[in-house]
């Protein structure tokens, strides 16, 4: 599996945020735009495999989408087979190190979550929770 086939269960089921956002800047050298994997109310959000070198600019990323969006940065890793490997590691590391959020999520339980959300989204549409009377 790729990274961005997981990129709407995290953002979209997990954070309630919108994926792909594009996001611009400009510098003297012209436009330039970004693309964040997932922007939600508080944050800008890099997801990433694991065992993935490409995850190293992780943090990186979310720092830059979180300036450019006025939000929080986090990083997001995927665990693909049960092991804390050397990226995984590393980002976890340098993130806290940065002050970044990092998160770890299971791929079995992110493709759990996809497969049930059906279910989840029937039982909200038909026992819809209605706010509190305030006395």
């Amino acid at each position: 599996m790729f990274e961005f086939e997981f990129i709407p269960i995290v953002c979209g089921l997990i954070l309630g945020g919108a994926w792909e956002q594009t996001e611009a800047y400009g510098i003297h050298a012209g436009d330039h735009r970004i693309r964040a994997d997932c922007v939600t109310e508080t944050h800008a959000v890099e997801i990433g495999l694991d065992d993935r070198r490409s995850s190293y600019d992780s943090v990186h990323q979310a720092i830059f989408a979180a300036h450019l969006t006025g939000r929080e940065p986090m990083v997001v890793i995927i665990d693909t087979n049960g092991i804390e490997d050397a990226a995984e590691y590393q980002v976890e590391t340098v993130a806290r190190l940065a002050g970044v959020e990092y998160r770890v999520y299971d791929r079995d339980y992110l493709l759990r979550v996809q497969m049930t959300e059906p279910f989840r989204s029937r039982l909200r549409l038909s026992h819809p929770v209605t706010p509190a009377a305030s006395h």
